[in-house]
């Protein structure tokens, strides 16, 4: 009976291959005819189960798109086209705009953008008060989770039949469409970056966002990882972030296959040939002319598509036991290692880590007391760090980021926010059974283990970064709060974001009763004053920007009204994001207000002043930190 079972087992297995690669087949006639590059499949040998993995997967040869994964995958590629993340880069005349470019004008200070349509295009008209009149024709969408950005051409009019000025370079556009507010905001104003001087127009597209936001051969984005001088370019491996023990260092098998992939890559952006070099010269010639030649018609797909994780899989499509790879291999190899559990781990959060490993726009400071120029920096402070930060935490080679996201829902939240509270110590249960008693949990948590005290992230987790729809989410260096590059070097104490009325002095005392470690009373005078300030007030009148920005939120989560003096001086920060910050915590603590945070300081301040002596409040002498001479990163309007 076990052999018939067998057998038939065998015959379903058979069966569902040869569907699944006649279904791929279908599905390749069909994308052949509008795409001749797609790729040509062929079915399987019957019976074969030796499952390999692919050989390469970093070259544009290795790369079949995602239209060639929905014959097996039907259910996940539907899903993942429809996500945020997918749709991270759209076309303009595809694209679902939220913003309604109706005639409707955003004022910045004295200039001003007018957004209008015509014949199915739409135009932003710019005007300055140092530039003068610019006009651009929107030709892309970049983000739709929380805003919509936008990139254009300089063109002579707002008409559809206007021509193109100058070389039709794709620029970064000023405003973004922020979906919580319904309304425009200065583009980069979301991230941490300086007060800007007026409205004009930022970076070129194709040599900022292009490799992150879509699908390209890895290999373009890797190279910076082999060169020595390690010049900055988008997409760079994320492990010279790292701890030198934590990286996966790459490799070259062979020179001249690299080489040639290389100069396959040359011919097609129309590059010189490269000259004959070890590896780390090839390398930083082709980062030099990718830098000068990519753009849009050099994509393997516009927006995330599924080898953007998955690398190069033509291979797979082409013969079903061929498995995808995460880890990068063939021209450029990048092998995080340990046991196969750990392996796999490490490098699905590699893969997530090649995009969100950011340290944005030339701020300096970093979580842990950290500065961006260190060997090593800290973790970030905003979204789109999260996925270095979590290969900097404790169990970065146990868990992987799908655990919690799921990287092909259309809703990418709904997992994630599944595992809120308590729901979400099944994950750390796993390996930390001890606690799974709730006897063992309350004598660990020191709360109710029921109840959010006892919630392993909300300590292990803590939001505590700054997210782009102007909350908090989790910083992803899984670790402990009373860890001294924590509790002694970053602001405020992790107890503070329940307990926000305490002090200094009350907090230490429960934290070094409850886990027996010490925490030094030197630096902590450093970071707050005396024992007896409030963590949070101190945080908002001595932090970082970055810290301020917590502290604000969780004070008006709070509703503590007397902290509304302080938030309100934080109106006019240099940090604009901090001025989002501050008003939102000033509505919670003494009620809304339409501040208009984009006009000058002057009228600002009296707009606050007004604001709060209807609360019966006094304005104090505004109080922020001083913002240290920075350079960004590859333009200042990255973000």
């Amino acid at each position: 009976m076990k052999s018939a079972l067998r057998q038939r087992v065998a015959y379903d297995a058979t069966v569902r291959r040869a569907v699944c690669s006649l279904s791929l087949i279908a599905l390749t006639l069909v994308a052949c005819a509008a795409r001749p590059r797609e790729v040509q499949r062929t079915a399987p040998p019957v019976g074969d189960s030796t499952a390999t993995v692919v050989t390469s997967n970093v070259a544009r040869a290795d790369y079949a798109g995602s239209a060639a994964c929905a014959g097996c995958h039907a259910d996940e590629t539907d899903s993942f086209l429809r996500s945020p993340m997918h749709n991270m880069t759209r076309d303009i005349h595809t694209a679902q705009l939220r913003a309604p470019f109706a005639g409707e004008t955003f004022r910045y200070k004295r200039d001003s953008v007018l957004l209008t349509q015509d014949d199915g295009e739409r135009f932003c008209t710019l005007d300055s008060q140092t530039q003068g009149q610019r006009i651009y024709r929107v030709t892309r969408v970049i983000g739709g989770r929380h805003r919509e950005d936008y990139a254009g051409v300089q063109v002579t009019a707002a008409f559809a039949s206007a021509v193109v000025v100058g070389p039709g370079e794709e620029r970064i556009l000023p405003m973004s469409y922020v979906f919580a507010e319904q309304g425009y905001r200065y583009k980069g104003y979301s991230v941490m970056t300086p007060e800007r001087p007026g409205m004009r127009p930022g970076a070129v597209w194709s040599r900022t966002c292009i490799f992150c936001h879509n699908t390209v051969p890895y290999l373009d984005t890797a190279l910076g990882a082999l060169v020595a001088s390690r010049a900055p370019y988008q997409g760079e491996v994320v492990d010279a972030l790292l701890p030198a023990a934590r990286r996966a260092r790459p490799s070259v098998p062979d020179r001249r296959a690299l080489e040639a992939t290389l100069d396959a890559e040359m011919k097609m952006l129309g590059a010189p040939p490269l000259i004959d070099q070890p590896a780390d010269g090839l390398a930083a010639q082709a980062i030099r002319a990718i830098r000068k030649r990519f753009d849009a018609r050099h994509l393997i797909e516009t927006g995330i598509g599924c080898e953007s994780c998955h690398l190069g899989s033509k291979a797979h499509v082409q013969h079903y036991d061929e498995k995808p790879s995460f880890a990068p291999r063939g021209a450029l190899t990048i092998e995080a290692g340990g046991a196969p559990e750990a392996a796999r781990a490490g490098a699905i959060n590699r893969a997530c880590a090649r995009c969100h490993q950011v340290l944005f726009t030339g701020y300096p400071f970093t979580w842990e007391g950290g500065h961006r120029s260190d060997a090593v920096p800290g973790g970030s402070h905003i979204s789109s760090g999260e996925g270095r930060d979590f290969l900097l935490g404790a169990c970065q080679t146990r868990l992987s980021c799908a655990r919690c996201h799921d990287p092909h829902a259309a809703d990418g939240d709904a997992a994630r926010t599944k595992l809120d509270g308590v729901a979400g110590n099944s994950l750390c249960l796993g390996c930390h059974e001890r606690y799974a008693t709730a006897d063992a949990l309350r004598a660990h948590a020191h709360h109710d283990p029921a109840g959010a005290g006892a919630a392993c992230m909300d300590c292990h987790m803590p939001r505590k970064n700054m997210s782009l729809d102007m909350k908090l989410s989790r910083y992803h260096r899984i670790g402990s709060p009373n860890d001294p590059a924590r509790a002694e070097r970053d602001r405020p104490l992790e107890c503070s974001l329940c307990h926000a009325d305490m002090r200094v002095s009350e907090l230490v005392a429960a934290m070094e009763a409850w886990w027996g470690k010490k925490l030094d009373p030197a630096a902590l005078r450093l970071l707050y004053g005396e024992p007896s300030s409030n963590v949070l007030l101190a945080t908002l009148a001595r932090g970082k920007p970055h810290e301020q920005a917590v502290a604000m939120y969780i004070l008006g989560e709070a509703r503590l009204k007397k902290a509304a003096p302080l938030v309100a001086a934080q109106l006019t920060h240099p940090y604009p994001i901090l001025r989002f910050y501050a008003r939102d915590a000033l509505g919670k603590l003494i009620g809304a207000s339409a501040i208009d945070l984009d006009r000058d300081d002057d009228v600002i301040s009296s707009a606050a002043a007004s604001w709060l002596a209807r609360a019966g409040l006094r304005p104090i002498s505004t109080h922020v930190t001083t913002v240290p001479a920075t350079t960004t990163e590859q333009g200042a309007d990255v973000d």
